[in-house]
């Protein structure tokens, strides 16, 4: 009998069951993330509900099928998860979002509320194999506890290119950011993102890399938009190829912002195609476009290094632009590896 009650103690403190548990419905949630086994079934979250799994340390989350989500202005997430030491296997299988319900042209700036971001990821471990289609407005936000691989992904929200009856002449999906990052200690890699604005966001963060993804018809890859006392630094951009984007790769500072860093930043081995506006865009005028530059964010070691970055800009576009506050932009930048062609010099 003594023997039995240290059982049970000890599992108690431990927090979490050997076992496996089902989610065919909101219902089965509560229990299942008792376990370290968790397998995910097809279902539909009612509207106006999130799918929330904040699971034990060390658990595997196996999805087994497709998961929807009814249609309901509301500001979302529609999921969440959380945990450390997860290994989270999507097994090809998507997150549907319902985004044709949302679109509007406006994104997150107007019409309808939009569940934004769609989905939240806050597990360290590995986060693999998921597709998400559909986002109302942005998809990932990711704010990960301690170091987190996400890889093998898909986001097409390619159905958002076209325009709607609730959106004029413009494409529906706006502000479809596909990975919005705060975080340290992130890779995402060998991922393809469709979508009608950045492909990457790093808004603050250390430690971040963004290699082997294809990102096809949005707004490039991004560091920024940089706010008021944060710090950007050590983030690596490698291997990736951009089609038919705005821009290839861009760093924007808020012209607002003060007390801010923004350090080491390596451009290696990038690939970008169609590019419609800028290849390369260092702006410190944001939200505008190479307007009145602030100085409070300090910008330096923005690298194009090791191996060639080749970027093709279309007729109307420009290659490259720099837009530095007086005395932001320091140190010596390394740009031997950047060739860009096409276009117009840039400013």
């Amino acid at each position: 009998m003594l023997r039995a009650s240290l059982v049970l103690i000890a599992s108690s403190a431990l927090g979490a069951l050997a076992c496996t548990g089902t989610i065919n419905s909101l219902s089965d949630v509560a229990a299942a993330v008792k376990c370290t086994t968790v397998n995910l079934n097809s279902f539909t979250v009612p509207a106006g509900q999130a799918l929330t799994l904040n699971l034990a340390t060390g658990t595997t989350v196996n999805m087994n099928g497709d998961i929807s989500f009814g249609n309901k202005s509301w500001a979302g997430p529609l999921f969440t998860v959380s945990g450390t030491s997860i290994t989270f296997n999507g097994n090809g299988h998507k997150f549907d979002g319902g985004g044709p319900f949302y679109w509007d042209g406006q994104g997150v700036n107007g019409g309808v509320t939009k569940p934004a971001p769609m989905m939240k990821i806050k597990i360290s471990g590995t986060y693999k194999n998921v597709k998400v289609v559909n986002a109302p407005a942005r998809v990932y936000s990711v704010s990960n506890p301690a170091a987190l691989l996400m890889t093998d992904l898909v986001i097409d929200n390619s159905q958002g290119d076209k325009a709607n009856s609730k959106s004029g002449s413009k494409s529906a999906g706006h502000n479809t950011d596909g990975f919005d990052v705060s975080t340290t200690n992130l890779i995402i890699q060998n991922s393809v993102i469709r979508n009608q604005d950045d492909c990457l966001a790093i808004n603050k963060g250390s430690n971040i890399i963004f290699r082997g993804n294809t990102c096809y018809g949005g707004h490039g890859i991004s560091v920024g938009s940089v706010s008021e006392g944060v710090s950007v630094s050590n983030i690596v951009i490698s291997g990736n190829t951009i089609i038919d984007n705005d821009n290839a790769l861009r760093i924007k500072t808020k012209a607002a912002a003060t007390g801010s860093t923004v350090s080491n930043i390596t451009f290696s081995g990038n690939t970008a195609t169609g590019i419609k506006k800028y290849g390369v865009i260092i702006d410190q005028s944001y939200p505008d476009t190479l307007g009145t530059p602030g100085k409070g964010v300090k910008l330096s070691g923005v690298n194009f290094v090791t191996t060639a970055n080749k970027i093709s800009v279309n007729s109307g576009a420009k290659r490259v632009a720099v837009n530095c506050g007086s005395g932001a932009c320091t140190g010596t930048w390394n740009w031997s590896q950047l060739k860009v062609s096409g276009g117009a010099a840039g400013e």
